[in-house]
């Protein structure tokens, strides 16, 4: 609704619309979403007291908050009220008022910070992974191929506690058990790096424990478009990085229709069950293989186990493991299937049963072990994980890192508010790169 004052008119106001830079700038970002799927999400109207403002309107300002770098609600609604023609934009209901200078009345029209962080609070997460669904969406329109090469990656985010203050002394800062009075929802856990090279060539490990949460996310790239993200998922800082894969892989198959080929991670993504989605699909697994000190058993190209004597041991029954795969057990080639009269000097053909080995027999254990990770392949999908860095650095400089919010359902809102932002970025990209293609033809 354009208004009138004594001021301006309503053709006027219209002409001002037209012409403000920052009003057509974020009418141009605004058109990059699918605004009809907030529409049907909106709930039916209250029957009592004044009409509310549309839920559109609130996310437009959120987002309008991610992009603009605004740390607190209160900030949010002071660039609000700087901005007149920006609240008429966004979609506001305006309390009218033809005294004053745009014909509404600004103080009362914008919502105070409280609601601000109410609405940041309240809003439904189904929602914004349905407008990020939407991005991915488009962008797979714009981008040929994308998608058929995933990366996973977490995000360690700051929550906004004394806790996390070395400065200042807490009870509870190595306690797992403690609950921050400041963020009750966040969680302690450990930050690692062991990518710190020392002068002799060597990796020396780095660890930071902190209070807060993870931010898992899925990302594709392209040497022409750049890098995407297909899905996100929080959680408290506690959980371990694995425990993200599941349903990151879930939301990624809902937003393109379709299962990925191959999948790369970094170690702590090193799970059979992470094979097993890329081996059911024909692809690969680019994952480092990390035996959590485990010791090393050498296997043959079919994946049968060699015993620590160089023999390739036999196969006896399949079952059923506790951890949900499909098991395969070798025995003593030696005595299975039958005993062939030699001796061994290990300890276990010594107690008379031999050495026996429980295999993962599922396409994906078995690629875990098998893979060849000095071939090419495989170094060029594992070089794609570094769209995931990419990406946590865009997020990083959008305020990822420490939002000044003191829940766990604000901060996932936020998070997937930020990857929003990014895929609107990489979707102007790409419509602009394919603009320029079709002018060149």
């Amino acid at each position: 609704m354009i208004p009138s004052s004594s001021c301006f008119d309503q053709s006027t106001l219209a002409c001002l619309l037209e012409h403000d830079p920052l009003v057509q700038d974020y009418r141009r970002f605004f058109a990059l979403f699918e605004w009809d799927l907030v529409d049907q999400w909106q709930t039916s109207p209250s029957k009592r007291g004044r009409p509310g403002h549309p839920l559109s309107a609130y996310l437009k300002a959120l987002l309008l908050r991610i992009r603009e770098g605004l740390t607190y609600s209160s900030h949010l609604r002071r660039f609000l009220l700087h901005h007149p023609l920006l609240v008429i934009e966004l979609g506001f209901r305006l309390k009218l008022d033809p005294a004053q200078p745009y014909g509404f009345d600004l103080e009362k029209t914008v919502p105070c910070e409280y609601w601000l962080r109410e609405h940041l609070h309240s809003l439904d997460h189904s929602l914004l992974q349905t407008l990020l669904r939407a991005t991915v969406a488009a962008l797979t329109e714009e981008i040929p191929g994308l998608g058929e090469t995933v990366a996973f990656d977490v995000k360690h985010i700051y929550a906004w506690v004394r806790e996390n203050n070395p400065r200042v002394y807490v009870k509870g800062r190595f306690d797992v058990t403690h609950l921050c009075q400041g963020d009750p929802d966040c969680r302690l856990g450990v930050k690692k790096s062991s990518n710190q090279v020392q002068p002799d060539g060597t990796t020396k490990e780095k660890k930071e424990s902190l209070f807060g949460y993870g931010s898992g996310v899925v990302a594709a790239t392209d040497p022409v478009y750049g890098d995407v993200v297909l899905a996100d998922f929080t959680q408290p800082f506690n959980e371990g990085d694995v425990t993200y894969f599941r349903p990151l892989y879930r939301q990624t198959v809902l937003a393109f229709d379709a299962y990925p080929i191959n999948v790369t991670a970094d170690a702590a993504y090193d799970a059979w069950y992470v094979y097993q989605c890329a081996a059911l699909h024909q692809g690969i697994g680019a994952v480092p293989l990390n035996q959590h000190a485990h010791p090393v058993y050498e296997r043959a190209a079919d994946g049968t186990p060699i015993c620590p004597k160089g023999l390739r041991m036999h196969p006896t029954f399949q079952f059923n493991h506790t951890n949900g795969y499909r098991a395969q057990r070798f025995r003593c080639p030696l005595l299975l299937p039958t005993p062939t009269g030699e001796t061994c000097d290990h300890a276990q053909f010594a107690k008379g049963c031999g050495c026996v080995k429980d295999v993962n027999w599922e396409l994906g254990g078995q690629m875990r072990v098998t893979l060849n990770r000095d071939g090419p392949l495989y170094h060029a999908i594992y070089n794609q994980r570094t769209s995931c860095e990419r990406i946590n650095s865009q997020a990083q400089a959008l305020g990822i890192e420490r939002p000044k919010v003191r829940n766990g359902r604000s901060v996932a809102n936020l998070n997937t508010l930020i990857y929003l932002v990014i895929n609107a970025k990489a979707l102007a990209k790409a419509q602009s790169i394919n603009r320029r293609l079709l002018l060149m033809n």
